[in-house]
């Protein structure tokens, strides 16, 4: 993924900004080692941080079609991670540096994203647009006089060029069939048949071939009679049907004025 980015912006500096002309494209740390052996016109784009963009994260799952527009699969969202790379003109002369960095930021001002048309591999396989920005101020956690001090080298007038690239390295969940016209059916374990006797008292019933007297949601199967008690008719048939009766008896003392003692039942 880095290397594609890497050839992306190698072939667009090349065409739109040297147009042929002999000056190199390197991707090498400007150490002051480094710059003592460079004796040739070069631009190069040095890849100093890699770190996600939290902005741009995204949660839940995104849906994978097939010819019929079916979902078949899903797996999570891209993530975009930042690659930065400090901009550096290499010439015998700080004007020609001036002019050459001055052409490198018109043509990536041009430009929201890489161009579609120059996306390459996993890039192109992706679909998505892989958003850039140049030149603006470094966050508050590090500074370019930083990034020249930790290479050892002379500070040096750059550019701060920031890709955000979509990386879709993430397992895929296979989805379930669709549901047809026919509905969905299941079954939660092996219900064996009841004889009549069985399903009485027990609500409706609905029989299936080879599985008869299965009970329809809402009944209660399975609650046993209470012992002494007449179970209720069938569902359809007409019979007597017994409530609640319950005696509830208290005895209280209480005396009147005269000092006698009261009983009441209730």
């Amino acid at each position: 993924m880095i290397h594609e980015v890497d050839d992306v912006l190698r072939l667009l500096i090349r065409a739109e900004v040297l147009e042929g002309g002999q000056i190199s494209v390197v991707f090498d740390a400007p150490t002051r080692e480094w710059a003592a052996k460079v004796n040739a016109p070069m631009v190069n784009l040095y890849l100093y941080d890699i770190r996600e963009d939290m902005r741009r994260r995204e949660r839940g799952l995104h849906n994978e079609y097939d010819e019929r527009g079916a979902v078949v699969a899903r797996r999570r969202p891209p993530r975009y991670f930042k690659l930065s790379y400090l901009i550096t003109a290499w010439t015998k002369r700080p004007e020609d540096e001036h002019r050459l960095l001055s052409s490198l930021l018109a043509c990536l001002l041009r430009y929201e994203a890489l161009p579609p048309e120059r996306l390459a591999g996993s890039l192109a396989e992706i679909g998505a647009a892989v958003p850039m920005s140049i030149a603006l101020p470094p966050p508050e956690d590090r500074s370019f006089a930083d990034v020249w001090s930790a290479l050892g080298g002379e500070l040096k007038p750059s550019l701060d060029l920031v890709i955000s690239v979509p990386v879709t390295a993430s397992p895929s969940y296979e989805a379930g069939p669709p549901v047809g016209d026919e509905g969905l059916q299941a079954r939660f374990g092996d219900v064996p048949a009841r004889t009549e006797g069985e399903t009485r008292g027990q609500g409706q019933t609905q029989d299936q071939p080879g599985r008869k007297g299965l009970p329809v949601y809402g009944s209660r199967p399975g609650r046993p009679a209470r012992p002494g008690r007449e179970e209720p008719a069938a569902s359809g048939t007409a019979g007597p049907r017994r409530g609640l009766s319950l005696r509830i008896t208290e005895n209280r003392d209480s005396r009147d004025r005269d000092g006698r003692t009261e009983d009441s039942t209730a």
